[in-house]
C-alpha cells in the first residue's frame, strides 16, 4: 500500500494519467490525497472529475479556490473569468452527478501525520481548531444554504480571524485562509492579492508558515495553491504546486515514516495557460 500527496491538478487530465501510470497507481492498494484545484484553467476538468469519482475512497481530495468557484459559477453567483475553462464541466450530461461530489469534498485532512490544506492555515489555529472550522464550510456546502453560501463566499474582508465572527463573515475568513492564504502579519492578518513567490511579501507579512509561534509550528502541513513557491519540502511543510497548468510540472510525494524516504515523482506538463493568468 501507498499513500500520495499530489499537487494542483487545474484540469489537466493527460498529466494526472501519465503521473498516475508513472506510479502504478492501484486503487485497490493505494490512496491518492489531492491537495484541491482539481478543475479550471486547464482543457479536460470533467475527465479530472470522473477519473477520481471513478476511485472511490482511494482519492481523497480537498477543496481549491478554483474548485468553489466552478460550484458558485455552476449556480448562477459568480460570473465565469475570461480564462476560466468550465464549460466542459457545466454543459456535460452528468454535470449535476459531478457538482454533487464536488461539494461533498473537504476542506482540510488530517492524515498519517499530515494536516492537508489547500491554501493555508493562520498562526491562531491549532490542528484542530483547524479541522473543526473546515467542518463549517462543508457543512455549508453541502447543506440546503448552498446557493446562499457561495453567494456570500467572495471578498478579501474580514482580513483576519476573530473568535467572535458569525455568519457569512466567518465562513468567508476560514474559506479565504484554507484556500487563498499565501501571506499573513504574525497577529494573522492576510494579504489576498500578491502571488509572487517570497520575496514578493508585502512589508510586515510573512509567508503564512513562517509565522513565528503559530500553533500549527509542531505539525506537518501539505498545500498546494502556490505555484510560484513550488516545491518546498521542510520537517514542517510540504509545498507541492509545481505549476501544471503553467507549463511546470505535476507533483506527488510518495508518504513515508522517515521524511528522508518519501520520493518525489514529477510528471512534465504541456502549458494551457500562459503564466500569470
Amino acid at each position: 500500500m501507498a499513500l500520495y500527496l499530489i499537487g494542483d491538478v487545474q484540469g489537466c487530465d493527460a498529466p494526472l494519467g501519465r503521473l498516475l501510470e508513472k506510479i502504478d497507481f492501484s486503487p485497490s492498494r493505494d490512496t491518492l490525497y489531492l491537495l484541491g484545484d482539481l478543475v479550471n484553467r486547464g482543457p479536460e476538468s470533467a475527465a479530472v472529475l470522473r477519473r477520481l469519482m471513478g476511485y472511490g475512497e482511494s482519492a481523497q481530495c480537498l477543496l481549491g479556490n478554483h474548485d468553489l468557484s466552478l460550484l458558485a459559477v455552476a449556480h448562477g453567483r459568480r460570473a465565469p473569468h475570461r480564462n476560466d475553462t468550465m464549460d466542459q464541466v457545466l454543459l456535460a450530461p452528468d454535470r449535476n452527478a459531478m457538482l454533487e461530489w464536488l461539494r461533498c469534498r473537504r476542506m482540510a485532512l488530517h492524515a498519517h501525520g499530515v494536516l492537508m490544506v489547500h491554501g493555508g492555515v493562520l498562526p491562531q489555529w491549532d490542528v484542530v481548531t483547524t479541522l473543526l472550522l473546515a467542518q463549517e464550510v462543508e457543512q455549508a456546502l453541502r447543506g440546503p444554504g448552498l446557493v446562499d453560501f457561495v453567494s456570500q463566499m467572495y471578498g478579501n474582508d474580514p482580513a483576519q480571524w476573530d473568535d467572535a465572527l458569525e455568519g457569512a463573515d466567518r465562513l468567508r475568513v476560514i474559506v479565504n485562509a484554507l484556500t487563498r492564504l499565501r501571506f499573513c502579519t504574525p497577529e494573522g492578518m492576510m494579504d489576498l492579492r500578491v502571488s509572487g513567490g517570497l520575496a514578493d511579501a508585502p512589508p510586515g507579512y510573512l509567508p503564512w508558515f513562517d509565522v513565528p509561534d503559530r500553533k500549527t509550528a509542531g505539525a506537518t502541513i501539505a498545500f498546494g495553491h502556490w505555484s510560484t513557491l513550488g516545491f518546498l519540502r521542510r520537517p514542517d511543510i510540504i509545498s507541492l504546486d509545481t505549476g501544471c497548468v503553467w507549463g511546470g510540472a505535476l507533483s506527488a510525494l510518495r508518504l513515508a515514516a522517515e521524511p528522508g524516504q518519501q520520493e518525489l515523482i514529477q510528471v512534465k506538463c504541456e502549458q494551457a495557460q500562459a503564466p500569470g493568468e
